[in-house]
């Protein structure tokens, strides 16, 4: 029978089955020797060894729409990418890096700020703007009040999501909220360097309702994007196509050419100008990393 892939935990994988029963699973050598990894969120045939204890055998996988390296899940229809608005600070070169990851697999994103209560609404605003124009849908959350919380789950009904994002800007407290049965653990930020402490270990999807699952998944604080190559960055800022038209020369990566309809869209203030610093901070860190 068919069945997903909810958790994997010390070469165990829990398949919640056509059934209704989560099995306890080994995958079959043939992945290992296939270099296959299952994944969170893999669509799996498995046959069953027994039912008290549920046990059983993953056979097959079946083809991935999609598949993330890190977190490592799989068949992901949207990205809830979460910051804090307050401790810790938001990272927004970090952000932009999660979500060129993600234009680059084509799993379509959302930003969430976190910690509304912590900050005032200029200053959200302020945030709003910078991602508008990418056209990112953008929701504001307190885990505190709940403000926000009905338009979060609004967004998630019928979809199978993941949580993206660094430690402790409340991932684990969203999925705690939205599902009281995860009891996912919870951390505080450092004081000593105002970061998340690592709480999730693992990946893990819940059901929230028929066809709508959650992904809490393990925070990081960077992210590295060393298969790319560099011209490839600007088809991962959407904001960037309507004015590439205006560009000089086909082609054009928006870095030193004089003529760029890029460059003249930011000083228009039509792009932001973190997204477009960041931009190329990451243009020209692949662009060294290819010289070596």
């Amino acid at each position: 029978m068919t069945g997903k892939i909810i958790k994997g935990i010390a070469g165990f994988y829990y398949v919640h089955a056509e059934d209704g029963v989560v099995y306890a699973c080994r995958a079959k050598g043939v992945f290992r020797n296939r270099k296959i990894k299952p994944l969170v969120g893999d669509d799996v045939v498995l046959s069953v060894l027994a039912n008290d204890p549920p046990e059983g055998n993953v056979d097959e996988i079946l083809p991935r729409r999609n598949a993330l390296v890190r977190p490592a899940v799989a068949n992901v229809d949207q990205a809830l990418v979460v910051f804090a608005a307050r401790d810790p600070e938001p990272n927004l070169n970090l952000l932009d890096r999660f979500l060129v990851m993600l234009e680059r697999i084509k799993v379509p994103a959302a930003v969430v700020f976190n910690k509304t209560d912590l900050t005032d609404e200029e200053f959200l605003v302020r945030y709003r703007e910078i991602y508008r124009p990418a056209g990112y849908p953008f929701l504001t959350l307190s885990v505190c009040t709940g403000q926000g919380l009905d338009d979060i789950r609004a967004l998630l009904r019928g979809r199978t999501t993941v949580l993206a994002g660094p430690s402790g800007v409340g991932k684990s407290s969203l999925t705690n909220l939205l599902m009281p049965e995860a009891n996912m653990e919870t951390g505080s930020v450092s004081e000593k360097i105002r970061r998340g402490r690592h709480t999730t270990r693992h990946s893990e999807l819940f059901c929230m309702e028929r066809g709508t699952y959650l992904m809490d998944t393990p925070g990081f604080s960077s992210l590295y994007l060393d298969e790319m190559e560099p011209e490839e960055i600007k088809d991962c800022f959407p904001e960037f196509a309507p004015f590439e038209g205006d560009c000089r020369f086909p082609g054009c990566v928006h870095i030193g050419e004089k003529v760029c309809g890029v460059k003249s869209a930011v000083k228009a203030g039509k792009i932001g100008r973190s997204r477009y610093e960041n931009y190329r901070l990451l243009y020209t860190e692949q662009k060294e990393k290819r010289r070596y």
